[in-house]
């Protein structure tokens, strides 16, 4: 019969949850094609819980803690040793308890007058009652040093992320599978946090149990598989409605997902416009309305199987329970046991099987966390393969000549090269434009030129130094960038500027005006409410909002205050009005009668008249190059085509308007 006994709750313990397929709805086929699912790292765990057995968790539980208790000892040692020795104390101190309850119920139990018992019971409850006043004490050690634990673990964890994330190659920022996992790792930290509370759970709930199992055992060999008897379907009722409720959750996740998707458009700033004048409003509500009602569906549906699980745990629990007071009576009545022993065995038994529950409980937890901890150690170990190398040869600090030599590059799972054996010079002190039609290979040659990317083949070589086995932070110390989707920091006006060079002396107020003055952005900062020192951020109390243009400006403003060799402007006026714009290329175009080497892309031909060099790229190659005068010579090049189409489009519109070569 116990072998069937086990072999049953064996069969209950490893069901797994299942899902249940929930029909798409007709909002869902409307505006998705179909159930929304998110491509991202984490929602590939979504379901691992439900695929998990009780047993594999016990095999890897202690895995888990111990990869919790190095987090821990990295963060705070110290800490750590003060939460152990608590957990160990409230153990001993548990089990010691639960022995000196049964002296006090012997005393109480015992023939005699009332007041010789109590008198005899007196002892065991002065040590019952300091052991109660120390294990307070021990709890509270143990919250207090996990509370301290906890926040330096998570800054521990969030460092590791972080100094690994800003260090790895921008291939592999845009590589689809690595930023999924970007995406996952970026809750390990979370995780961590949270694995050492419930890791300290964990502890606690195994010596609590270990400490009713060994003080039964003692009081009676019969004792531990009642213990058992009564633990295992609490503990089966407490993973079978964990398990549950995350079957629901996993059941409607993603519907509850796209409505609330629904919901960000309402309100999101870019969207507004349509949403007003094109009436999507009313039409998003409606769709997020039949999303909704058809969750609450769900839920009540799932609600209802929930009810249903409750219950039939506590059937079983209620079940073994009498079982259990049965064996427990049956032993009082044949003598086996004295009501002493009884009483405590009761308490045991009462502690044992809720310290198992709430075990399992906490073992789920503690593995739901670890998913996401394992990911960012798996992030750690891939980030070191894709890692910006460190040192390298030197390069020069004002470089003669920039040299590209037969440079091809693909991107990954293209076929098409981008580049395709590009060969041109950029000398120092000139403006170079880049122009071509969009594809053409444009911006992918200005990332080579920036070490961001390393072609396939080819080589780029600084006055001959090959870029490729160059110190790359030099490398980087030697370029300015603006682009069109620059980025746009949440700080002060100020920082927007003088982050272009962050290890530059603060307060060099000087250089910062500059650096203002050269690109208008003075101009802007002088209407601000605290110039400079303006949070450019409205999300933030206090924080304003500025314009397309005015941002390009605060870009154009982080460029000079770099003050690099080398400046690669990417559409840098792309936002700005015609007046701005010409003078923005006055500027630009002056910085070259400085020494500064400058390579320009922008679809505007006409702003590319006075470059020195003009390189003209057609679908990865290189197929012509010269001066503005030099290249419209030529009556069937593609740039004097480009060139007269551009040209055409203001002649059309005004014809007193021509051409001028």
């Amino acid at each position: 019969m116990g072998r069937t006994f086990t072999r049953l709750f064996a069969r209950v313990f490893t069901r797994r949850a299942k899902r249940a397929a929930q029909p798409v709805s007709e909002s869902e086929e409307v505006l998705f094609g179909g159930r929304l699912r998110y491509d991202t790292g984490w929602s590939q765990h979504e379901r691992a819980f439900l695929e998990l057995s009780l047993w594999a968790m016990v095999r890897r539980l202690p895995g888990l803690v111990g990869g919790t208790v190095r987090l821990a000892w990295a963060a705070d040692r110290r800490a750590l040793l003060v939460v152990g020795g608590c957990e160990v104390g409230q153990g001993v101190v548990q089990a010691a308890g639960l022995v000196v309850t049964n002296e006090v119920l012997r005393a109480l139990f015992a023939g005699g007058d009332t007041q010789e018992r109590l008198k005899d019971a007196l002892p065991a409850l002065v040590v019952a009652a300091v052991l109660a006043v120390l294990n307070a004490l021990l709890a509270s050690g143990s919250t207090a040093g996990t509370g301290r634990l906890e926040p330096k673990v998570e800054r521990v964890a969030t460092e590791r992320y972080l100094e690994r994330a800003a260090r790895v190659e921008l291939a592999a920022i845009e590589d689809a599978e690595f930023h999924r996992l970007l995406d996952s790792a970026q809750y390990g930290a979370t995780s961590a946090r949270h694995m050492i509370g419930a890791c300290v759970a964990v502890v606690n709930g195994l010596f609590a149990f270990a400490a009713a199992a060994g003080v039964l055992t003692v009081l009676h060999p019969v004792l531990l598989p009642l213990l058992a008897l009564i633990a295992l379907p609490r503990s089966w009722g407490a993973l079978r409605v964990s398990r549950r409720r995350y079957a629901s959750m996993q059941t409607w996740i993603e519907h509850v997902r796209a409505a609330r998707l629904l919901g960000q458009l309402l309100i999101d700033d870019t969207a507004a416009q349509e949403v007003r004048v094109h009436g999507v409003g009313s039409y998003l509500l409606g769709h997020f309305r039949a999303m909704s009602e058809a969750s609450e569906a769900e839920q009540t549906r799932l609600a209802d199987g929930k009810a249903a699980t409750e219950l039939t745990a506590a059937t079983l629990s209620g079940a073994a329970t009498l079982a259990t007071y049965g064996a427990l009576a049956g032993l009082l009545l044949t003598g086996g046991m004295q009501l002493s022993v009884a009483g405590t065995a009761v308490l045991a038994i009462r502690t044992g099987s809720a310290s198992l529950a709430a075990l399992v409980t906490h073992v789920n937890r503690l593995y739901e966390e670890a998913l996401f901890v394992a990911d960012l150690e798996k992030l750690i170990v891939e980030a070191e393969q894709y890692a910006i190398p460190s040192g390298g040869a030197g390069l020069p600090a004002v470089p003669a000549e920039i040299r590209f030599e037969k440079v091809s590059f693909t991107y990954p799972g293209r076929a098409t090269p981008a580049l395709d054996g590009v060969s041109l010079s950029i000398p120092a002190g000139t403006v170079v434009a880049l122009v071509g039609e969009n594809g053409s290979g444009k911006s992918t040659l200005a990332k080579l030129l920036a070490g961001l990317y390393a072609p396939d083949s080819g080589r780029i070589t600084w006055d001959g130094v090959d870029a490729a086995t160059a110190d790359r932070d030099q490398l980087f110390g030697r370029v300015a960038l603006v682009s069109q989707d620059f980025q746009r920091w949440p700080f002060t006006a100020g920082t927007n500027i003088a982050i272009g060079r962050p290890e530059a002396p603060a307060g060099d107020g000087g250089r910062l005006d500059g650096a203002a003055a050269y690109a208008g952005a003075d101009a802007i900062t002088d209407t601000l409410p605290r110039g400079l020192r303006t949070l450019l951020a409205r999300q933030f109390h206090g924080g304003v909002e500025l314009s397309g243009g005015q941002w390009q400006r605060f870009g154009i403003a982080r460029a000079r205050y770099r003050d690099a060799p080398l400046l690669i402007c990417d559409e840098p006026t792309s936002a700005l009005d015609p007046r701005a714009e010409l003078e923005t290329f006055d500027r630009i175009r002056g910085l070259a009668g400085d020494g500064q080497t400058v390579v320009l892309i922008t679809h505007r031909l006409s702003s590319v008249r006075d470059a020195d060099i003009i390189y003209v790229l057609h679908e990865g190659r290189l197929v012509e190059y010269g001066s503005h005068h030099e290249l419209l010579e030529q009556a069937q090049g593609r740039y004097r085509e480009l060139f007269e189409m551009q040209a055409a489009r203001y002649a059309a519109s005004s014809p007193s308007l021509r051409p001028n070569s």
